[in-house]
């Protein structure tokens, strides 16, 4: 089966990822009307500016079908803003942004820092790095949000390995919906999106 995949186009990192998700056998549909958020398997929520993204869901009549397909078990992937979008609960935010409540976590939004201190490390990834000579996963974290509590369904699956924010979680699962606070979009390492896209052909 080749899933068709949505990638949310309203602002952020969207020909990244498409590129990612076709690169892992994924058909791709970029999303910007209710009548393609209908078609679609799963979505991807990219990175980039997630007050903005709140704002622009609204101007585009998606957000209440998002969060109600997203309630009725599509699978999502976000990353770095789309993890903040996906949250339930925002650290540091303005007071009238919204978020589609589909990841039972608190976030914090720009934890580690302004753009001048994004960084690069490797790190272990659950279902991915642990796998027979599989190598560490290139993480790259631009004005990444970090997450500060999980609930009690989602599973951890990567945590900083070392530096000041060493053990901070920055990759979740709960479901059909997975998050992180890196951008595996720009590093040319498929792998996430072809976790995801397996995700999206068990659904």
């Amino acid at each position: 089966m080749t899933p068709l995949i949505g990638v949310l186009a309203l602002q952020g990192d969207v020909r990244e990822h498409t590129a990612g998700l076709r690169a892992a056998g994924a058909d791709v549909l970029p999303v910007r009307r209710v009548s393609e958020l209908d078609r679609v398997d799963g979505i991807v929520i990219p990175g980039g500016e997630s007050t903005a993204m709140s704002r622009l869901l609204g101007v585009f009549d998606l957000f209440d079908p998002l969060r109600a397909r997203l309630r009725d078990g599509l699978p999502a992937y976000g990353s770095c803003a789309g993890m903040i979008m996906l949250a339930s609960a925002i650290l540091d935010t303005r007071a009238d942004a919204r978020h589609l409540d589909a990841l039972d976590i608190t976030v914090r939004r720009n934890a580690f820092g302004r753009q001048v201190e994004s960084f690069e490390t490797d790190l272990e990834f659950r279902g991915i790095t642990d796998v027979a000579d599989a190598a560490p996963m290139r993480a790259v974290f631009i004005r990444a949000p970090w997450v500060e509590s999980v609930g009690e369904n989602v599973d951890v699956l990567a945590t900083v390995p070392q530096g000041p924010a060493a053990g901070r979680v920055v990759a979740v699962r709960q479901a059909n919906v997975l998050a992180t606070s890196f951008h595996p979009e720009v590093t040319g390492d498929h792998r996430v999106h072809g976790y995801f896209v397996d995700m999206v052909r068990a659904a």
